[in-house]
């Protein structure tokens, strides 16, 4: 009962539904797992950094070739990159003084796909 009571005095309100409100309160995930998630979808929120992810599942490239492909400098280039990197959505590999950027696991193609079908979803 201390618990429901809790539950009304924060949204103050009265709970129509309180078994399902319980059941759903001991299911939601720590709240660092939920800023972490949101973290990783503000990640995807750019433009830019949604080109680079989609060039790196054709093929592993270079900040030149990024900047080429997407017309932009290598400077605003690296900047996405080291966004993505912080994020663990990509990953690196120097060959002598060029650096090879590739995708770092398929839960990112997964995202993607799983993105592309819901806005493709009629």
């Amino acid at each position: 009962m201390e618990k429901e009571k809790n539950l009304t005095d924060t949204c103050n309100c009265n709970i129509i539904h309180d078994d399902v409100v319980n059941k759903v309160k001991e299911s939601m995930p720590e709240e660092e797992m939920l800023y972490d998630l949101a973290d990783l979808f503000k990640v995807f929120g750019d433009t830019t950094r949604i080109k680079i992810i989609y060039a790196l599942f054709q093929s592993e490239m270079c900040v030149c070739d990024i900047a080429a492909l997407l017309g932009m400098n290598q400077s605003a280039i690296s900047h996405q990159l080291r966004v993505l990197k912080q994020a663990r959505l990509v990953k690196y590999r120097k060959e002598g003084k060029v650096v090879y950027y590739s995708l770092d696991d398929d839960h990112i193609k997964n995202i993607f796909n799983q993105g592309f079908d819901h806005i493709n979803h009629k």
